[in-house]
């Protein structure tokens, strides 16, 4: 079994600056994309932005140019940097995955727990 565990979140002023992080940890796995959502009361989940293992990149249109994704797949971590953030931005954030596990020849979505993220002066 994987599992995805994320830290970072909290509360910041508009435009200030958080950075998330998220862990994946579990026997014998690859991962192929890697990735961030994020949920506003009453709304969807939404894609924030994606990394895939072929270096392609994907980000919302709301957070281009001030949110950064990075990854240190080695250490399978990866990273949200989230810049001159603004109370639109506030949600719960979730880390997400698509890993194949090699011991069960399984290609499945993971997710994090959840960390709130609240912008507000």
């Amino acid at each position: 079994q994987v599992q995805l565990v994320e830290s970072g979140g909290g509360l910041v002023q508009p435009g200030g600056s958080l950075r998330l992080s998220c862990a994946a940890s579990g026997r014998s796995f690859t991962i192929n994309t890697m990735g961030w959502y994020r949920q506003a009361p009453g709304t969807e989940r939404e894609l924030v932005a994606r990394f895939t293992s072929s270096g392609i990149t994907n980000y919302a249109h709301s957070v281009k140019g001030r949110f950064t994704i990075s990854s240190n797949n080695a250490m399978k971590t990866w990273y949200l940097q989230m810049n001159s953030l603004k109370p639109e931005d506030t949600a719960v954030y979730y880390c997400n995955a698509n890993i194949y596990t090699h011991y069960d020849l399984n290609l499945s979505d993971y997710w994090g727990q959840g960390t709130q993220v609240t912008v507000s002066s």
